[in-house]
């Protein structure tokens, strides 16, 4: 049976920006810590994850900012995100 969607997979629930910021936080915090002082390489990973979550949020912002929320929020419906 045709649905609206051409997709058979759920749609995932997304992470809001404010989400994803304090992950980004959470993450470097976390690789700064004492704790993962005698794990360079988990250091370095955690950092590295948090510099590429930055990296798209500074994008999702640049592009909202130049075509508008609105018309960023049509295409995530259209692609099955929020």
């Amino acid at each position: 049976m045709a649905t609206e969607y051409s997709s058979n997979t759920t749609p995932a629930p997304q992470m809001t920006p404010a989400e994803l910021s304090a992950l980004a936080t959470r993450l470097r915090n976390r690789a700064e810590s004492v704790v993962l002082r005698d794990c360079p390489e988990q250091q370095r990973d955690l950092l590295a994850a948090a510099k590429v979550i930055e990296q798209l949020l500074q994008l999702y912002a640049e592009i909202t900012a130049e075509l508008g929320a609105d018309v960023i929020q049509g295409v995530l419906k259209l692609v099955g995100g929020r």
